[in-house]
């Protein structure tokens, strides 16, 4: 059994197997709160303390899955490509928003941290939140963050924007499709994106661009915040 759980295909194949019961449960429910990764996470998390299993054996084939994030997000790049006819003809606009929403996301995570009274590691934990997570990992180690805490506020974040993106469009009413996906890429990247893609072509390649300018005005903007 040991063998079993050590071997990397558990972690692999309890990930996609939890993944495809949140996307069945989503498709039979059709409501925003039950969203796949959510579902997943829960099914992953109680298998592991239900049957008492080692953090370290999920790992083993959870590292294997997490390799393919960065690929996944330079994939982005074709739905930018498609659209960038779109981009082009709100390249300004878009570079403003992102350093706009980058500058934001920072400086109201800075703001109610000091009135928290939460430490500095914390802070610097959750600084780059609303960027993709190797980025927000590689920004918090250099400011002396967790990088666990990161995962945790980006993952929620990101989660956040999918679930409250079409809400939040609706309550600002906000209307230009460029906008409303800067703004959900900006807020909740990789996450937010799909509910973007979900939304509409042209939201889902400026929810796209806006990962990757987000990330930049981030890694500019952070030594002004520590």
């Amino acid at each position: 059994m040991v063998e079993i759980l050590s071997s990397p295909l558990f972690g692999i194949t309890l990930s996609i197997v939890a993944f495809k019961a949140g996307l069945w449960v989503s498709q039979k429910v059709k409501n925003p709160i039950a969203n796949p990764l959510i579902i997943a996470m829960i099914i992953v998390v109680g298998t592991l303390e239900i049957f008492d299993i080692p953090h370290q054996y999920f790992e083993e084939g959870a590292s294997f899955i997490l390799m393919f994030l960065a690929p996944v997000t330079a994939v982005l790049a074709l739905t930018i490509y498609r659209q960038r006819a779109v981009l082009l003809s709100s390249f300004f606009p878009v570079v403003i928003g992102t350093f706009t929403g980058s500058l934001a996301a920072m400086a109201s995570v800075l703001l109610l941290s000091r009135w928290l009274g939460l430490e500095e590691a914390i802070i610097a934990s959750m600084i780059p939140k609303s960027v993709t997570t190797p980025v927000a990992i590689a920004l918090a180690e250099q400011m002396g963050g967790l990088p666990a805490l990161t995962i945790a506020s980006t993952l929620i974040t990101g989660l956040g924007g999918n679930l409250l993106a079409p809400f939040m469009i609706k309550v600002f009413a906000v209307k230009d499709p460029v906008a409303q996906g800067v703004g959900i890429g900006c807020c909740s990247h990789a996450l937010g994106t799909t509910k973007a893609m979900e939304i509409g072509q042209v939201q889902g390649a400026m929810s796209s661009i806006s990962i990757s300018l987000s990330a930049i005005w981030t890694v500019l903007l952070v030594p002004l915040f520590l």
